[in-house]
């Protein structure tokens, strides 16, 4: 056997004993995954089509979920904006205090969703500081969907950051200079030459603050006031289905969030294997 040969052997075995950790992780992935997956989908399977149709169906659940996606759309597309200017800020300019609000944007990371839930509470609600200002306007945001919108916005914010953030260091400036030689101004610099180089990694960090969103209870649970066909998330459906021993009729609404995840899923990696293909890497 030649050192080539040896080589090429090699790289294809980058762990040793390749067949037992695969083997193994399959294993890991069927009793975190598949199983409890599997579960969820034949409790499911003990339900009529009509009696499947009519849980999913049922105009609370169908006001959950407009208020569930429409929200959450929402969220991310002031995400989409927002991240973008903070991220761009980060990169482009130096200024005192700078690590510290590197370091805040990951707050919601590490904060548990329930804390943050009651924080905004107390800062929304009539009696909070902010709700103080705004009720006596005519302006409520507790216990209503632009509460909901806003829990979803601190949630959702460091997905797009931490997606563009590197983008743009890894950005040539010699284009954006080159653009600036040829008489072009600040907007059309930004406009023609960095935004089709950024435009998948906003698109990846959208689709991953508007997955995050959609799933989202512990922030949410405490600022949306829980209101049936006005303020009820639908995960909060599905707790209140297996509070009433419903619970065929809860795995049906969570078959549907399942579904709906698992797309948002295929969208993520596809726009995931877009970015690297943009950046010239390997997808």
């Amino acid at each position: 056997m030649t050192d080539n040969q040896g080589a090429r052997r090699s790289a294809k075995r980058v762990l040793p004993g390749f067949g037992l950790t695969l083997g193994y992780t399959l294993f890991y992935l069927s009793i975190i995954v598949l199983i409890p997956l599997s579960a969820l989908i034949f409790k499911t399977f003990t339900l009529t089509w009509d009696q499947f149709w009519a849980a999913i169906s049922a105009p609370r659940v169908l006001a959950s979920y407009r208020l569930t996606f429409g929200a959450s759309f929402l969220a991310a597309l002031v995400n989409l904006v927002f991240g973008l200017l903070i991220a761009w800020v980060l990169v482009r300019y130096k200024f005192p205090g700078k690590k510290i609000v590197d370091a805040l944007v990951d707050l919601p990371f590490a904060l548990p969703t329930a804390v943050a839930g009651i924080s905004l509470t107390a800062l929304l609600a009539g009696n909070g500081w902010i709700g103080s200002i705004l009720e006596p306007m005519g302006i409520q945001l507790a216990f209503k969907p632009a509460g909901i919108v806003i829990a979803l916005i601190f949630i959702g914010l460091p997905f797009v950051v931490r997606t563009v953030q590197p983008v743009l260091e890894d950005a040539e400036k010699e284009l954006e200079e080159a653009a600036t030689c040829l008489g072009a101004t600040r907007w059309q610099t930004f406009r023609l030459v960095i935004l089709p180089s950024i435009i998948p990694a906003l698109l990846t960090g959208f689709a991953m603050a508007f997955a995050r969103a959609v799933g989202e209870y512990g922030s949410v649970i405490f600022i949306a006031g829980n209101m049936p066909m006005v303020s009820e998330i639908t995960p909060l459906i599905i707790i209140g289905k297996l509070e009433q021993y419903d619970y065929a009729g809860a795995t049906a609404v969570a078959v549907v969030m399942l579904v709906i995840s698992f797309i948002l899923l295929l969208v993520i990696n596809a726009l995931q294997a877009w970015q690297r293909r943009h950046a010239g890497a390997p997808a």
